[in-house]
Formats: structure tokens, C-alpha cells, sequence
């Protein structure tokens, strides 16, 4: 049975993304009903990575610009890692607005691997527990999170996760989440 239905998730990321944590969950949450957005900085399909092999390209959505003008349109958030993605996507205002504005709405946000990067840049880790790619602990840390090594932690609407293996956890723990914000 469907539990997300009519519910929508904007799925933020640039060229670089790790493929696996972009499409891993978003099969998830369209299994479970969900409607995916993919939102980037500019409208032509983006490039996904197996770790550090080009993959697939992906169409595009709505650019940051678009969905930040309508933040409401959204029920939650997922960021996929990838170092050369969470890299640039951090650098994109439009993004870090988009991601404050959910946050602010205290709606859903996943995040796994090195995409916490883009919510340090954000400035909305402080007081969170959260974890993470191991090399970003510093920066979470040096952000005001509490960084933990776990497959996966819910912190409120905040879910994260560390890595690809992690995927089937943190895909459970954002499905929970979501379903308890559908209420």
C-alpha cells in the first residue's frame, strides 16, 4: 500500500552526484506514492557518479530558483551525496535558501554521505545530531552538530545517513519521517 500519496519531494543536487544515494531513495519514495522532483541550478540533465566513474545523466525539474520561489510545494527534502556535487551545490544561494525554508517549516530533510555539506553552508546544524560521510565530522562539528557514527539518525525531520550501504535504512527512517508528517 501507497502511504506517501500526493505527497511531494524535492530532490536537490548538481553534476556529481552519487547516483546510488539519489536513485536508491527516490525508488523508495515513488514505490511508496511519493511525486519526485529533481531540482538543480540549471534546467539541462545532470550527471550522476559511480563514486568516481561517470553514470547516468538525469532530466531536471525545476531549477533552485524555480522551487525556492515556491518552498511550499514541498513536503520534504533529499540530498544525495557525492563529494563533487555536495562541493558545488553548497556554493548556490537559491539551494541554501530552498533548504532553510524547509528546515524553517520543520519539514522533512533527508541527507546521506557528503551532502551535509550543503546544510553546514545552510546553517542549520547547530543543535543537531546528525552523521555523515566520516570526513565531514569536523565540519558538522565545527557547524554546532552533534556528529555520531551511525548507519542512520533521526533527529526530528532531520534524517541522516553515512554511506550507500546505508541506504535501505535511511530510505525506512525518511519514509517514517514523511508518513508522520503527512498526519
Amino acid at each position: 500500500m501507497a502511504t506517501l500519496n500526493e505527497m511531494n519531494v524535492a530532490i536537490l543536487a548538481v553534476d556529481g552526484f552519487e547516483q546510488v544515494e539519489l536513485t536508491g531513495p527516490r525508488d523508495r519514495l515513488q514505490a511508496e506514492g511519493a511525486r519526485t522532483v529533481l531540482v538543480s541550478a540549471r534546467n539541462e540533465p545532470i550527471l550522476g557518479m559511480h563514486h568516481d566513474k561517470p553514470g547516468d545523466r538525469f532530466p531536471v525539474d525545476l531549477t533552485f530558483a524555480q522551487a525556492e520561489a515556491e518552498p511550499g510545494v514541498f513536503d520534504g527534502l533529499l540530498l544525495p551525496g557525492g563529494v563533487m556535487n555536495s562541493d558545488e551545490i553548497r556554493m548556490h544561494p537559491k539551494a541554501q535558501a530552498l533548504v532553510r525554508a524547509m528546515f524553517d517549516a520543520g519539514k522533512p530533510v533527508a541527507v546521506i554521505c557528503h551532502g551535509g555539506w550543503l546544510l553546514v553552508s545552510s546553517g542549520v546544524v547547530r543543535g543537531r545530531t546528525m552523521t555523515s560521510w566520516p570526513s565531514l565530522q569536523d565540519d558538522l562539528r565545527n557547524a554546532g552538530a552533534k556528529w555520531v557514527d551511525q548507519e542512520v539518525v533521526v533527529d526530528d525531520a532531520l534524517v541522516s545517513s553515512r554511506k550507500p550501504d546505508d541506504i535501505p535504512a535511511f530510505s525506512d527512517a525518511f519514509i517514517k519521517v514523511l508518513q508522520g508528517a503527512k498526519r
